[in-house]
């Protein structure tokens, strides 16, 4: 692999920001919401997340789930404004170090690769765990599937199939896109088939617990308590995060300052559609009882379409696992894009070593740090695989305290970043103000009630370290070892913490200004 190092930007008392060698245009609107869809991972989320979900809220599964799209929808209103005005790789990091300072844009940048390094161990985990269950449907064999409760195997398979996963990011966004379109057209097309065929059962009377579907279900006021709403909630948020990997790819992108805003906005439409659909599928073919097929099944919970596709499917059951080995690997490479280019930019702008800026001359992808996540998330997994034995489900909880840390941060950077705009226009009141502020609230509200309900060993799996719940541990874990990190590259890289290489700007740069004037 051949490495280019790209010098770091000079410093410039405006603050500008600067090209890092990324192929510009290589990526249209359809390609960046395949890549998104993709990095979402419908097939693989819905598999982990609708069981942990509707244990918390139970038949109202379908409201949690709009409840969560609307600060989504509304943060994704905020990022397209910021990326208009600074399409920039370092999306959270550039724009939160832009209206924050460096500090604040340091640790906003953490939180979205920590939170990718997570993702990428639990991606990997699953598209092993369905890799061994598909070999046994194949082969007729039930004891293969076993396989995958062999640690020393399991942790082999999950290390090949990350570095399967980089070895593809590494070789740009063309080899990653071409690979995007065929995964996430078959996961989608197996949804779909199982959602047609699970209400087709309800209809002929052979559903495991038929349910009929009523307003009850999309009434978010009929959870039993606020912790299990906010646990809902923040479990629903998890399911719609990826869509800004669109945003981080801006400076590849064609007409970066449009296409990626635009492709994330249709990104979470086309999510909700399809996650409201099977939930529906889901509850009125099974129920939310405790027993058999259950969806309320603690049995069920860790992988809900194991247990349901052959009920549902017949013997076409083993297109789904195709589908969530498929979407799982597919989201595997696609989510190697935005902590690969988060770093690349922190890099660049010397908040990292400067050999996180290299880009292969070849592939015109981010190198080094490319490798760095995947040896991160290869990390992350052994440690947690052999420390924990519900590793997944707690990591999938601390998943969405980390994800409204950035995503909030993000949406209050627009509303400060853009202030002096903010009354100028209703368009401006709502775009730039309104909609990420609201956003913005609702996820930071959500990341300090998870992170005090989390201190419940109760929590989540049930695991804890010294009385403290495993959840809470490993969220703010995670978040104290990004201080650390940040207080050491502050010794390093002191010209990044003072402002001299990013910026702070107190509203809207002149630049953008006079564009929107002369428009």
């Amino acid at each position: 692999m051949s490495i280019k190092r790209v010098a770091p930007p000079a410093t410039s008392s405006t603050g500008g920001l600067s090209d890092k060698g990324l192929k510009a245009g290589s990526v249209g609107l359809i390609g960046a919401v395949v890549i998104g869809v993709s990095c979402i991972a419908p097939a693989y989320t819905l598999t982990a997340a609708l069981g942990p979900t509707v244990s918390e809220v139970g038949v109202q599964l379908p409201a949690i789930f709009l409840v969560g799209f609307i600060p989504m929808l509304l943060v994704a209103l905020g990022y397209r404004e910021l990326n208009n005005a600074m399409p920039d790789a370092g999306t959270s990091f550039t724009w939160a170090s832009r209206a924050f300072g460096p500090w604040v844009g340091w640790m906003g940048g953490w939180g979205l690769i920590a939170a990718t390094i997570i993702v990428l161990s639990n991606l990997a985990a699953v598209a092993v765990d369905f890799f061994y269950l598909m070999l046994s449907q194949v082969l007729g064999n039930p004891d293969l599937a076993d396989l995958t409760t062999n640690l020393p195997l399991n942790i082999a398979t999950t290390l090949v199939f990350i570095a399967g996963a980089c070895w593809i990011s590494y070789r740009g966004m063309e080899t990653t896109k071409g690979v995007q379109y065929v995964l996430v057209a078959f996961q989608l097309l197996v949804l779909g088939w199982f959602a047609v065929a699970a209400f087709i059962h309800v209809g002929n009377g052979t559903a495991f617990a038929a349910t009929a579907i009523t307003p009850e279900w999309f009434n978010p006021f009929a959870v039993g308590s606020f912790s299990a709403f906010t646990a809902g909630v923040s479990l629903s948020i998890f399911i719609y995060w990826g869509w800004d990997v669109t945003l981080t790819m801006n400076e590849e992108t064609k007409d970066p300052e449009k296409t990626p805003g635009r492709a994330a906005t249709v990104t979470v439409l086309v999510i909700v559609i399809i996650y409201m659909t099977i939930a529906l599928a889901t509850l009125s073919f099974a129920g939310i009882g405790e027993e058999g097929l259950g969806v309320g099944n603690p049995d069920n919970q860790s992988s809900i379409f194991a247990v349901l596709s052959g009920p549902v499917m017949g013997p076409f059951a083993i297109l789904m696992s195709l589908a969530i080995l498929s979407s799982s690997a597919a989201s595997l490479q696609s989510t190697f894009v935005s902590p690969a280019r988060t770093m690349l930019s922190m890099g660049h702008y010397r908040a990292l070593p400067t050999k996180f800026g290299a880009i292969s001359p070849k592939f015109k992808s981010p190198s080094y740090a490319t490798i760095v996540a995947a040896i991160a998330a290869a990390a992350f997994y052994v440690i947690t695989r052999t420390t924990s034995e519900n590793a997944l489900w707690d990591t999938i909880t601390a998943l969405g305290m980390m994800i409204c840390f950035y995503y909030g941060v993000t949406a209050m950077a627009c509303v400060w970043f853009f202030r002096a705009e903010a009354f100028t226009s209703a368009r401006a009141f709502f775009f730039k103000f309104l909609a990420p502020l609201l956003g913005g609230v609702i996820l930071l509200v959500m990341f300090f009630k998870t992170a005090t309900d989390s201190m419940d060993p109760a929590y989540g799996s049930g695991s804890s370290v010294g009385g403290v719940g495993m959840v809470f541990i490993l969220g703010m874990g995670v978040i104290l070892l990004g201080v650390v990190i940040m207080i050491v590259m502050s010794r390093i890289r002191p010209e990044f913490f003072r402002g001299q290489v990013l910026e702070r700007q107190g509203s809207a740069p002149a630049a953008v200004e006079n564009k929107h004037a002369e428009q």
